[in-house]
């Protein structure tokens, strides 16, 4: 097993950087009036995992705008989220642009997230390859699998929250793909749905750790205490939705075959450094040329 894809959620790492910097009004302005600071974060990111993980393939995922398919599931779903402001709005195409001259393959679905594009792709390229994904996003540990990590980004460019198979394992006492079951009933605040009002987390993962899933709680609900009882009979139409919209789709229709000889990646530091170089990202340059 030689090949190592690397899949990246661009719109995290963006958004990551841009929020650390927009804070204390750091905006990095280039000469045509355009910010900068997110489009920075991302370059100095991206390469840093390179450089870790040193990978054969490499996909930069997208999200294409707000709509889904869980949004005709679900009216609400991520419309809790306020309007990007007006400095990062230009640097969603900017950033993209960037990516692709430095040779990543951007690869965004309308309809779907960048979580269900990385999932898809995860589930076809790990069954021959070792598949690594950078992401801000839990969610997306329930796609691990004995070829599949997750590295969840913690601090800076390079400390990772890594997750194998066996550290989720240990962690919740799960397998990955009950992680959707234990969404259903914890729902999730950012993304605008319900789960079950008055159950957390722990008690979650307690009910899937002792029940296994969903549908196995519900067929044994007289075994729990009269307050659960309630609370999930209380809610049981969002219980079922929490559930449908808690989990990656992956079955994004991709062209998954050509799509891998196209994210083939070797990189010049020369060439990279030119790119930096002509876009004025100077922070980013001068941190590459002195990392790399």
């Amino acid at each position: 097993m030689t090949n190592r894809v690397l899949l990246v959620d661009g719109m995290a790492l963006l958004f990551r950087h841009f929020y650390a910097t927009s804070l204390h009004n750091q905006f990095m302005y280039n000469s045509k009036g355009i910010p900068t600071n997110g489009v920075q974060g991302f370059v100095r990111h991206i390469f840093s995992a390179i450089k870790e993980i040193n990978p054969t393939h490499v996909a930069v995922c997208w999200d294409m705008g707000q709509q889904t398919f869980r949004n005709e599931m679900f009216e609400g779903y991520k419309q809790n989220r306020p309007e990007p402001p007006a400095e990062l709005i230009p640097q969603f195409d900017y950033v993209k642009e960037i990516s692709q001259q430095f040779g990543f393959v951007n690869i965004g679905v309308i309809n779907y997230e960048a979580d269900d594009v990385i999932g898809s792709l995860a589930q076809t390229y790990s069954d021959n390859n070792e598949v690594f994904i950078i992401t801000g996003d839990r969610d997306i540990l329930q796609c691990i699998n004995e070829n599949v990590e997750v590295w969840l980004t913690k601090k800076g460019f390079t400390i990772y929250n890594r997750y194998t198979l066996d550290r989720f394992k240990d962690e919740y006492g799960l397998e990955p793909k009950q992680l959707i079951d234990v969404k259903a009933f914890m729902g999730d605040t950012a993304d605008g749905y319900p789960g079950v009002k008055g159950i957390g987390e722990k008690t979650a993962i307690k009910l899937i750790q002792n029940h296994h899933s969903v549908e196995n709680v519900i067929q044994n609900i007289s075994a729990l205490t009269p307050a659960q009882q309630k609370k999930i009979n209380d809610n049981i139409n969002n219980l079922h939705l929490s559930k449908s919209l808690a989990e990656i789709h992956t079955q994004v229709p991709l062209e998954s075959e050509q799509l891998f000889n196209e994210m083939a990646y070797a990189h010049e530091l020369n060439k990279i450094l030119s790119i930096c170089n002509e876009h004025e990202l100077y922070v980013s340059g001068k941190y590459l040329a002195s990392n790399f």
